[in-house]
């Protein structure tokens, strides 16, 4: 990216910003509880350390995304660069947490 230097009209200066976007934050509710423990036991790409932060991490290799999962069924997905990515990024969550959705009594 070039940046461009300010140019002067009129005596006042006027700036035109060039921007690329680099990271997209979405979140969204599965709607079901989830059972973090199973998840991430059963994947290496989930980590889970309650002690340190109440959700799971869910790495994403394609696209390069994060995940976070919350035993309530909201997660968090950053790292995107387009909603296209945002969108196979959950659709591959999905495919890892629907074995361990947890039943209510």
């Amino acid at each position: 990216m070039v940046k461009k230097p300010a140019a002067k009209k009129a005596g006042k200066i006027v700036v035109n910003p060039t921007f690329k976007i680099e990271n997209i934050v979405a979140s969204a509710d599965l709607g079901v509880e989830l059972d973090l423990y199973a998840i991430a036991k059963s994947s290496a790409d989930v980590d889970y350390e309650p002690e340190q932060f109440p959700g799971a991490i869910c790495k994403i290799h394609n696209p390069k995304t994060a995940i976070l999962l919350f035993k309530n069924g909201k997660i968090i997905c950053t790292g995107a660069k387009t909603e296209a990515d945002i969108k196979r990024a959950i659709d591959q969550v999905v495919k890892i947490v629907r074995n361990y959705i947890l039943v209510k009594s």
